[in-house]
């Protein structure tokens, strides 16, 4: 097949800069324009340092209609103001990164139904949508977490979530919380029990365990590092700590980026890679669970690519095989 022809709008932030990344040396993809109205004309290389030499490509303030496909690395809210100005081809494809189209009462858009991008919930609607609304990060590394308790019926009880983010998980744009002097060396939590993100964990929870009634309880927090996603949960468990781990290989046992470790897990085995590895632990009546992802790429940028290569019929792995940043 011809390679994929790519459009990226919004590139000069972190998650379209990790896109570029990999999509320079995806086999069956090619970038075909990427839009930043901010630095129309520069060097892609400019603003993405790290790409000096690896592309020979230039910000542009015009779109090509026409493109295979279209990630949408907007702020918040941005992706229905770009999509109501622009007007794209009946045959490209749109994945957004944002949180336009997430959930179900925003998911119908111009007459096109998004469909909610994690791979490991429902692969099978995401092969024949052309509109992919890609999951949160935070979304991602808990609903991991939770989706196989959930398929069995087995969320009895409130599940409380502390989990923690990189620096980069802030965006590009400069604020307080995100300059250097403040971030160093520091620890805070911010949005608690009303992170953007429960809408999604909560709705996926519902899609999978019609009637669950208990509260997931969320505390979000700023970590000192630059990128990466540790969370922990825990809830109430009748099982043993075996039938936990049972039940988890048996849901994952296909899946191509999320394992099931029966070691304590840290950060430094994803960061870098579309994983999500998930540990176990029982103490008493309590099961807790271990989710750690990489912000920008699981998080973000490479499961979008693995959205697009199922929408493609590609190998869902192709371009994602990346190594771990472990020392």
């Amino acid at each position: 097949m011809k390679n994929i022809q790519v459009g990226i709008i919004g590139g000069a932030g972190y998650t379209a800069g990790e896109l570029i990344r990999l999509l320079i040396n995806h086999p069956n993809a090619e970038i075909n324009f990427v839009y930043s109205t901010s630095n129309a004309g520069n060097n892609i290389s400019k603003v993405h340092q790290d790409l000096y030499g690896d592309l020979d490509l230039k910000f542009t303030d015009t779109v090509n209609p026409e493109v295979d496909v279209l990630f949408l690395c907007l702020g918040h809210g941005n992706s229905v103001k770009f999509l109501s100005a622009n007007t794209f081809s009946a045959n490209t494809k749109i994945i957004d990164l944002g949180n336009d189209f997430r959930l179900e009462k925003d998911k119908v858009f111009n007459g096109n139904t998004f469909v909610y991008g994690l791979p490991e919930l429902q692969r099978e609607a995401i092969k024949k949508a052309n509109y992919i609304a890609n999951p949160g990060c935070f979304a991602t590394a808990i609903q991991l977490a939770l989706l196989p308790l959930a398929e069995k019926g087995l969320l009895k009880n409130d599940v409380h979530i502390n989990a923690v983010t990189g620096a980069t998980g802030a965006g590009t744009s400069l604020s307080e919380t995100s300059h250097f002097p403040w971030r160093d060396n520091n620890f805070s939590y911010y949005k608690p029990f009303t992170h953007q993100h429960l809408g999604e964990i909560n709705q996926t929870v519902n899609q999978l365990q019609s009637g669950f009634s208990s509260e997931i309880i969320f505390m979000p927090n700023r970590g000192d590092f630059s990128r990466g996603i540790f969370a922990t949960l825990y809830t109430n468990f009748e099982g043993s700590l075996e039938e936990a781990k049972m039940i988890y290989k048996s849901y994952y046992k296909d899946a191509k980026f999320t394992f099931v470790s029966d070691d304590m897990l840290h950060l430094k085995q994803v960061v870098n890679t579309n994983k999500c590895l998930v540990h176990l632990h029982k103490h008493n009546n309590k099961l807790l669970i271990t989710s750690v992802i990489d912000n920008l790429l699981k998080g973000a940028s490479g499961q979008a690519i693995q959205n697009m290569n199922l929408m493609f019929g590609l190998e869902e792995t192709t371009g994602l095989q990346i190594k771990a940043t472990y020392f």
